[in-house]
């Protein structure tokens, strides 16, 4: 779904870094910025080091004068509020609102597939966007009012101050959640080397060497050895040993063995 972050009268250069680089980490990259109060905003030194590389979203954002030049396309509009108004729209935290629209989208795509001359077209072909008013005075009520839903970050009830920037990391993460997030875990087994583990013989060999070493130290009566070695072997059949823990097991027991040796 196309997605656009709005920013609305925003006073401190840094936070329109902030805002980009918390934008670009959950893939996103339209943003807009209604009337800040720096005209060169996405040029000032503050703004590019908050970014913290998230250069091509500064390239690419917009700043315009009015919230209607803003919402050009965008026909889902989600308000940020921390105070829910009398009047208005909803007041929903993210994860619910987000779950409740694409179970609508999903709705609205299943019934324009089917019937497309009377169902209505999906959100998904316009686009969604979040509004984030000003770091000292939010969203004017107006605004607010012409929003779908006024979206409220659930936060400790004697302090629920949150910086712009990271209301709207909040925010992106949970959209970018919703949206079926990335695949941080597939990431990850890919970036991690395969373990290779000791096969059968190996393991053998290793006992055998434990045995001879555990004899020399008086630890094993090989005349009753009971079921000492079969529970070794059990015991490192679920270690799935790796062979070079398998060469430092062998010098412990060869080690085992010289000390034995020396006392004699």
């Amino acid at each position: 779904m196309k997605t656009r972050f709005i920013l609305l009268h925003t006073s401190h250069a840094g936070n329109v870094g902030a805002a980009a680089r918390a934008m670009k980490t959950m893939g996103f990259g339209d943003l807009v910025l209604v009337a800040p109060r720096w005209a060169n905003v996405l040029r000032r030194e503050e703004t590019i080091q908050r970014a913290s590389g998230a250069l091509d979203v500064l390239e690419n954002a917009r700043i315009v004068a009015t919230l209607d030049e803003a919402l050009d396309g965008m026909s889902h509009l989600c308000a940020t509020a921390m105070t829910p108004r009398d009047f208005g729209p909803p007041t929903r935290s993210p994860r619910e609102h987000f779950e409740l629209l694409l179970k609508s989208e999903q709705h609205a795509l299943e019934e324009h597939v089917l019937d497309p001359d009377s169902a209505p077209t999906p959100t998904a072909e316009a686009g969604v966007a979040f509004l984030f008013g000003s770091e000292r005075f939010g969203m004017a009520n107006d605004d607010v009012y012409r929003c779908h839903v006024a979206l409220s970050i659930p936060t400790n009830p004697t302090f629920g101050s949150l910086n712009l920037g990271a209301a709207i990391q909040v925010v992106a993460y949970e959209w970018r959640l919703a949206l079926g997030g990335f695949a941080a875990a597939d990431g990850a087994a890919a970036a991690a080397p395969a373990t290779e583990r000791a096969d059968a013989a190996q393991v053998a060999g290793m006992l055998a060497h434990w045995e001879r070493a555990l004899v020399d130290i008086g630890f094993l009566d090989p005349a009753a050895p009971k079921k000492l070695m079969p529970r070794l072997n059990q015991l490192f059949n679920r270690a799935q040993l790796t062979p070079e823990e398998i060469h430092i097991l062998r010098g412990v027991a060869k080690a085992m063995t010289g000390a034995a040796q020396a006392k004699r």
